[in-house]
């Protein structure tokens, strides 16, 4: 019997993510890719801010899994999956989000961004079953090491997901090996440390991201810190995508007290679409 994600890949072999890269490429353009965590306040909400940001200008989104325990995030963070796990937000409501979402004509891809616990509570036959029928299109997994990374990454190719690895500053040798497999872009991180909005990057964040494209056949987009328009410009002519997580999810928690008044939850929702266009431009 045919496995049916190989049924998935061969009817829709070409992934979203690759086909916005190649239209970005071709406009001279680089990605502008938010991040929200899933139920921060809630489901319902979080779709409307999905459509929010496409409309302001999102080329492709990355879906937060909220957790208990995200080593990779800063206090910004922590606190939007604290108040998403205080509705019991699952792994599987997040993943339905992609659909909803799309249903109500976000048309972009979208990224699972979630801790291994989860999927492995979920179960991997489970999981990328979900995935696949909801239409995600690229997995970051932070706390899965490119040395453990064999199985997932071998089932996600099978499916037509690009699990998408992330770099740090780290030896010449090693963004090599990771950058060898990497399938959609390689996530660089433009600061040492937990996700948060920075004034500044570390030293020799240039030669860094140029190491990076050296080494990827994959286009590259850097993350971690970025919170403005300037910095927004500083990596366009750098990296193909620019990634943008804590600062919005920060708007977001902002105007929380909008969202919650029926009165004025779409001004609230106005404030976000309006700073994700500056950093747009």
């Amino acid at each position: 019997m045919l496995n049916p994600l190989c049924i998935i890949s061969e009817v829709n072999p070409v992934n979203r993510i690759d086909q916005v890269f190649g239209e970005l490429r071709a406009s001279g353009s680089t990605a502008l890719i938010p991040f929200i965590t899933m139920g921060d306040p809630d489901i319902r909400t979080s779709v409307d801010i999905i459509k929010t940001l496409v409309q302001a200008g999102a080329d492709m989104i990355e879906l937060g899994v909220p957790y208990s325990d995200p080593l990779a995030d800063g206090p910004v963070i922590q606190r939007a999956s604290e108040r998403a796990l205080r509705h019991q937000i699952s792994i599987v409501d997040c993943i339905q989000v992609a659909e909803d979402a799309r249903n109500a004509g976000a048309d972009v891809p979208f990224i699972l961004f979630t801790y291994y616990n989860p999927v492995l509570q979920l179960g991997l036959d489970r999981f990328f079953e979900l995935i696949t029928s909801k239409g995600i299109s690229g997995l970051i997994i932070p706390d899965l090491p490119i040395e453990e990374d064999e199985e997932m990454r071998g089932l996600a190719e099978q499916a037509g997901i690009h699990l998408i690895p992330l770099v740090a500053p780290t030896s010449h040798d090693r963004v090599k090996r990771i950058a060898a497999k990497a399938r959609g872009f390689v996530y660089c991180v433009s600061s040492l440390g937990v996700t948060g909005v920075r004034s500044d990057f570390h030293a020799g964040i240039e030669e860094f991201l140029q190491s990076v494209r050296e080494a990827a056949s994959v286009p590259i987009a850097v993350g971690f810190g970025i919170s403005s328009r300037e910095q927004v410009q500083r990596f366009e002519g750098q990296a193909d995508g620019v990634i943008v997580g804590s600062a919005i999810v920060r708007k977001i928690e902002e105007v929380l007290p909008l969202l919650a008044d029926p009165g004025r939850r779409e001004e609230g929702l106005q404030h976000i679409h309006d700073y994700v266009s500056a950093l747009k431009g």
